[in-house]
């Protein structure tokens, strides 16, 4: 679609069409074959291709080759503004970069991916809608976005970030259903139930203190006796109408194998 009048495709797929990756796949054979054939080392996804060499001036000889290869016998045009070579530390992959650890290289998540995964959560969370919504609704869908994040990614070292993460999004939830108490007497109440019921240890007076505190809803969150009381275990219990609320670190590290 131009200038909203439909045309038709005479050559090519419409960019981010989803034919494209699989159109992709099987003209591209070929050049996986070629690569094959040529020993080198390399991973393609649909038409992102990284090539490794030992020595720049190999990954210069090659991009030159490869390009010449790709434009006379598969006739397509090589984007020079996208290819270019640069050592693994510096380089992006699908939201991937490279990091060398002893004689070993391994994978971690470029700076971008993980600010995305904050905006994406942050957006969702926005207290003015978050508390119109019940929590069971909330959990399933922060459930379903960190899962389907962390699956996506899981090849990439994140340990520390999934911790750091993990912590900001208790907080978050923290707010959200101290906002939906709404009254002190409300919040007073319900964290007096859950600190009794298991046991966390806070006296009445830290309890009272907390639930007609004047502070911002976020800094009254932030405090040891809604930390402690609304606690990650706690968070992570099911109930009868709602899911328990996904730990990032321990779902990455069960699904790393780590």
């Amino acid at each position: 679609m131009e200038n909203g009048v439909i045309k038709a495709t005479k050559t090519g797929v419409p960019q981010g069409g989803p034919i494209s990756v699989i159109l992709s796949n099987v003209y591209l054979d070929k050049l996986d074959k070629e690569l094959e054939e040529r020993g080198l080392r390399f991973v393609r996804y649909a038409d992102d291709v990284l090539i490794f060499t030992k020595s720049e001036m190999a990954a210069n000889r090659v991009m030159n080759s490869i390009s010449g290869w790709l434009e006379r016998k598969l006739f397509l045009k090589v984007n020079v503004s996208k290819s270019k070579v640069v050592r693994p530390k510096r380089s992006k992959y699908l939201g991937c970069t490279f990091l060398k650890q002893g004689a070993k290289w391994k994978v971690k998540l470029t700076s971008e991916k993980k600010a995305k995964l904050y905006k994406v959560m942050r957006e969702y969370l926005k207290r003015n809608k978050a508390i119109s919504r019940s929590l069971r609704e909330t959990f399933v869908r922060v459930n379903q976005i960190v899962k389907g994040w962390i699956n996506y990614y899981r090849i990439g070292m994140m340990k520390g970030f999934m911790n750091k993460f993990g912590q900001w999004l208790r907080h978050k939830i923290r707010v959200i259903i101290s906002k939906q108490w709404k009254k002190a007497m409300t919040i007073y109440r319900n964290l007096s139930y859950i600190n009794r019921k298991y046991g966390n240890g806070f006296n009445h007076g830290s309890i009272y203190k907390v639930a007609n505190s004047r502070l911002v809803w976020y800094k009254r969150c932030s405090m040891n006796v809604v930390n402690f009381i609304l606690n990650p275990k706690l968070l992570e219990m099911k109930t009868k109408d709602r899911p328990g609320l996904v730990n990032p670190l321990n779902y990455y590290l069960r699904n790393v194998g780590i």
